[in-house]
């Protein structure tokens, strides 16, 4: 029902995850990432206690290898779960149960994951992986993980329609400097899209206003002078 990218920018050291799927609010329960760390999808029969669980492994210093296995340790009904880990050197790790939906696969390239289930093909994933590592390093991490999740549905996609979609980013704060969620649609990738081109070019602006308000750009509302 769903396929991922979780990634890492080697220059800014920050992390994404973008995710679309068949069912509604994908990402509200699929996407997990946190500053410093690393980021984390969990997906098929999902257990959204997952994504946290493996963030706190990671936070305490295990590779993505060493998540996957405490992870699996602790997972109540594992055969059921799909999970992807990326950890702060941009080492990655995958696990796919048993019980995965459908046609199911994943790929890595460097700093990136890709996932997915109930696919069209097997070569989604890798057609992913394809898309990120052709992007820019010097590119906004959101566009190149957009751009890589575009090409997932260009190569087939879901084996059925897509309904929801969302992205996440991490910065030097403690909260994702980006939450974008699309919880139905009929062209979630491309409402998606719509609102990482609103929200890019003022990212940074709300990380300012929260940190440094005096020195913060104009906030752009009605009544701001």
């Amino acid at each position: 029902m769903t396929f991922s990218i979780a990634a890492r920018c080697a220059r800014t050291g920050q992390f994404a995850v973008a995710v679309t799927s068949s069912s509604p609010a994908v990402a509200a329960r699929c996407a997990f990432a946190r500053a410093g760390v690393g980021a984390v999808t969990t997906q098929n029969i999902t257990d959204p206690r997952l994504g946290p669980l493996a963030l706190d492994f990671l936070a305490q210093g295990m590779s993505a290898e060493q998540t996957r296995a405490a992870t699996l340790a602790l997972a109540p009904h594992a055969d059921y779960r799909q999970f992807t880990i990326i950890d702060s050197a941009g080492r990655s790790a995958e696990y796919s149960g048993a019980k995965t939906l459908g046609l199911h696969a994943a790929a890595t390239g460097v700093d990136i994951i890709s996932a997915g289930n109930l696919l069209a093909n097997e070569g989604v994933p890798a057609a992913v992986v394809r898309a990120f590592t052709a992007t820019s390093p010097g590119d906004d991490l959101g566009t190149r993980v957009m751009t890589a999740l575009q090409a997932g549905l260009a190569a087939g996609g879901e084996a059925g329609p897509l309904r929801s979609a969302g992205l996440i980013i991490t910065g030097d704060v403690a909260w994702n400097i980006a939450d974008l969620r699309v919880d139905w649609h009929d062209t979630p990738l491309a409402e998606l899209a719509g609102l990482w081109t609103l929200w890019q070019p003022q990212m940074r602006d709300y990380v300012t206003r929260a940190l440094n308000p005096a020195s913060a750009p104009a906030y752009g509302v009605p009544g701001d002078l």
